[in-house]
Order: structure tokens, then sequence, then C-alpha cells
């Protein structure tokens, strides 16, 4: 019955995810044993519910599948946080060996200095890595491991009250916010460690000479916090993506807030006189990559002017699509 697969579903949902098939197998077992010593065969609505009452809430059952009631990080979000971690640090080691293979293609004499820069890197940015995911999940923890209607089911616990199983097609492919997390990382190791490797890469006879860089180099480290917060901010949003699994009213408000935020960063950021290289198109005729006066240079520079506007406008759009595709799965739901 549709009352037994929905409460399964509920106590599952709040155990590791190894453990989610077996106690499945062995709880419907449990139903359907204990309705048949009432009724036979001939279940009823009114049966399962009596049953379900007499083993408790899907919080209760689930507790005593895992016999704990007090850790940093429960059993619901174990397998999430373990999942984010391994993602963090994966990506986090690819990003740092991406610029240590950039370092040593550009300046292939001090490939001693970057491999030495490299092992700093890992040793100061793993430990620190670790620590905000393990922050992140506990503060979950701490603020509704089990969620709130969960603790509302114990109280006045009922079947009828059980949530619906999401739609397939409404929940939240685990892939899409295991990407978006692995292209923060990457994004932040960039800005923090080789923020100079944004911008135009300048080669003569086959031979590299310099970057010509989109930003301005002298006064990034001002801007440094906030572009790391505003991107630590998205990894919470894709953090909690996952830990849901599907789209709610909650995690859409939570997806808005972040968002605002992001994009007011963003915008403070971006719209500074002292963000971008002022002096990028004059580097870029001083290169020979473009003529100035000719018809390639006046198409450069209009972009270079508009790129401002342009990366507002696909922020805006991506960022605002997030909401309003999570709003209307959740209602959907």
């Amino acid at each position: 019955m549709e009352m037994i697969e929905r409460y399964i579903y509920a106590v599952t949902q709040k155990l590791p995810q190894s453990q989610r098939e077996d106690i499945a197998v062995e709880l419907r077992g449990l139903i359907e044993d204990m309705v048949e010593e009432r009724v036979g065969d001939t279940a009823n609505e009114k049966v399962v519910e009596e049953v379900l009452l007499e083993l408790g809430s899907p919080r209760e059952m689930a507790l005593k599948y895992t016999g704990k009631k007090r850790y940093l990080i429960g059993p619901e979000l174990f397998d999430p946080f373990l999942t984010v971690l391994k993602i963090v640090l994966i990506s986090l080691t690819a990003a740092l060996g991406i610029v240590f293979v950039i370092q040593t293609m550009i300046n292939p004499i001090d490939l001693l200095d970057a491999f030495v820069g490299l092992i700093v890197s890992l040793v100061t940015a793993i430990p620190q890595a670790v620590g905000w995911v393990i922050l992140i999940f506990a503060l979950v923890e701490y603020n509704g491991g089990y969620k709130a209607e969960d603790l509302a089911l114990d109280k006045t616990w009922s079947p009828s009250l059980l949530p619906e199983i999401p739609d397939r097609k409404r929940q939240i492919k685990r892939c899409n916010p295991i990407i978006a997390i692995v292209f923060y990382v990457l994004v932040m190791v960039l800005f923090t460690f080789s923020s100079n490797f944004f911008g135009v890469y300048v080669f003569q006879d086959g031979t590299f000479q310099h970057v010509i860089p989109f930003l301005n180099e002298s006064t990034l480290s001002q801007y440094l916090p906030f572009i790391l917060l505003s991107l630590a901010l998205f990894i919470v949003k894709e953090c909690l993506k996952l830990i849901s699994g599907k789209w709610t009213m909650k995690l859409v408000a939570y997806t808005l807030i972040i968002n605002l935020i992001g994009i007011v960063a963003v915008i403070f950021l971006i719209t500074g006189d002292a963000f971008w290289n002022t002096q990028f198109m004059s580097d870029l005729a001083q290169a020979g990559v473009v003529a100035e006066g000719s018809d390639g240079y006046s198409v450069v520079e209009a972009i270079w002017i508009n790129c401002t506007n342009i990366v507002l406008i696909i922020l805006l759009i991506g960022l605002v699509w997030d909401v309003v595709d999570g709003y209307i799965k959740a209602r959907k739901q």
C-alpha cells in the first residue's frame, strides 16, 4: 500500500545510504507480517495505520536502527558530508595541480619553486577545506539535521501526516550540485593562488611571453575576501541541495537569499573601477595582439567596455532561473 511505502521512505531517508535498501526490505517485511497477523490477507488502510502507529514515528524508528541520538554529523547527513568532502578535496587537489602545470609551462626554469609552492598550498588548503565542510554540516545538523516537520511528527504522530514520496522528475539530480561544487572550488583556487592566469596569453614565434590580465592585480587582494565569501555561500547552497535531494519551499527560500547576496556581492565587485585592468586595451595593442585603430581593435574594445554588463546579465539569468526552476518544482510536489 502507498502508506507503507511512504513510511519506509520517511524512515530510510534518515539512515546512511549504504543501509537504506536492506533496512527498507526488512521494514517492509516487518510491517507486512504485523498486518497479516491482525487481518490475514485482507489488509485495509485502517489496519495499516494502526500498525504504523504501533511502530512509532519515522524518526523514532530510524533511531532504533542507528542506536544513536547525539552526534556532530548524524547518519542522515553523513553520506552527503562524505560526498561533499570528497568532491572538495579532489577538486582542490586537481585545481592546485592545474595551477602547478600552468606555472611550469610558463616558467620551466622555476619548476622546483613551483613544486614547493604546490606542496605548501596543499598542506595549508586541505585542512582549511576539511574544517569548513565539517563546520557547514555541523551547523546544518545543529539547526535541523532532523527536520522540523519530523519533530512535529513525533509529538502528533499519525501515518496520514507522512510526506509524499517525491516525483523522480522533481528531485534534484545529484550530479547537478556536485558539478556546481567542483566549479566553485576551482574558481576559488584560481582566484586565491593564480588570479594572474585570468587574461590573454601572448605568444611570439610559438613561445609564451606573458599574460595580459583581465583583473587589476594591484587591488585584487582588497576584493578577494568578498569573492571567496560569495563562492563559499554558493557552495553552501549546493550542499543544501545535495542534502535535501528534492526541491522544497524552504530550500527555495534559502536559494533565493543566497543568490540575492551573491548578486549584490558581484555587483559591488565588478562595477568598481579598481576591479578590472584599466590598461587592458593598451596592453593588447602594445603586445601586438590587435592593432590600435583597426576594426579588430574596435570590436575587442566594445566587448571589453561591455564586459561588466555581459557578466551581470549572465549571472542574473543563471541565479534567477535557479530560484524560479526550484519554485516551480517545489510547487508541483
